[in-house]
């Protein structure tokens, strides 16, 4: 019996553990939307022979070279370059079509001066919400390594359970918020910026399913014999 219940301490701790690194990184990282931009290509030069605009209408050295476009008002999309983008909550990163690498904005300075106030209360949800990953892990851990007594480690697994499921209801919400801001600043964003497609990426998509478990562990939780020990 106590060997059955050490392993199931053990395994939530080490889940806990998965799920809150998993969630800091999403957090720090730019991958929760991404996609391409339509962008004007930049004029041919002597340092800029690829993937650029001839103006001139010079064939002689370019015209082996297919990525030169000789400038005319019928070549439509011709003028255009697809760079690809990625955005998170702290930053957008973008292909830099001058050079190699990307350049990177604070996507707070690019959202809408609307929008930012709902912003701000999606990176607090999202604090809150690794916060209260923090607390249920060391509750988790206090009940693997310190808890004798069956009763007290029950009631410790009881309200790590509770902080495990109030992280994942605010980290909907997070999301929620942070999904209507960046689609706001994709219509009403600067002009330079503004997607012509784009997705959820991996970040966003990760930690959205890890909340909704989260969420929907609640609903268990309130008929477990934890949950009636701990309200007695």
């Amino acid at each position: 019996m106590k060997t059955n219940r050490r392993c199931r301490a053990l395994l939530a701790v080490s889940l806990n553990l998965m799920a809150l690194l998993f969630s800091t990184t999403a957090f720090i990282t730019t991958h929760w939307c991404e996609g391409t931009q339509r962008v004007p290509k930049p004029n041919c030069g002597k340092d800029k022979k690829t993937n650029c605009l001839n103006y001139s209408g010079n064939e002689t050295a370019n015209e082996t070279n297919q990525n030169v476009v000789h400038y005319s008002w019928e070549t439509g999309d011709d003028r255009f370059l697809f760079r690809y983008f990625h955005t998170g909550i702290w930053y957008s990163c973008e292909e830099n079509i001058n050079a190699a690498g990307e350049k990177c904005r604070s996507f707070i300075d690019l959202a809408p001066a609307s929008e930012k106030g709902v912003l701000w209360l999606s990176v607090v949800s999202e604090v809150l919400y690794i916060t209260l990953l923090v607390v249920g892990f060391s509750l988790m851990c206090l009940e693997l390594f310190h808890s004798s007594n069956v009763i007290d480690g029950l009631k410790l697994n009881a309200f790590a359970a509770v902080f495990t499921v109030l992280s994942g209801l605010l980290g909907m919400v997070a999301h929620m918020m942070y999904t209507q801001v960046f689609q706001v600043t994709v219509s009403l964003g600067p002009e330079d910026w503004r997607p012509h497609s784009w997705d959820y990426g991996w970040s966003f998509w990760f930690e959205a399913n890890q909340t909704k478990c989260f969420g929907e562990g609640g609903v268990g939780f309130g008929k477990s014999p934890t949950f009636i020990l701990l309200m007695r």
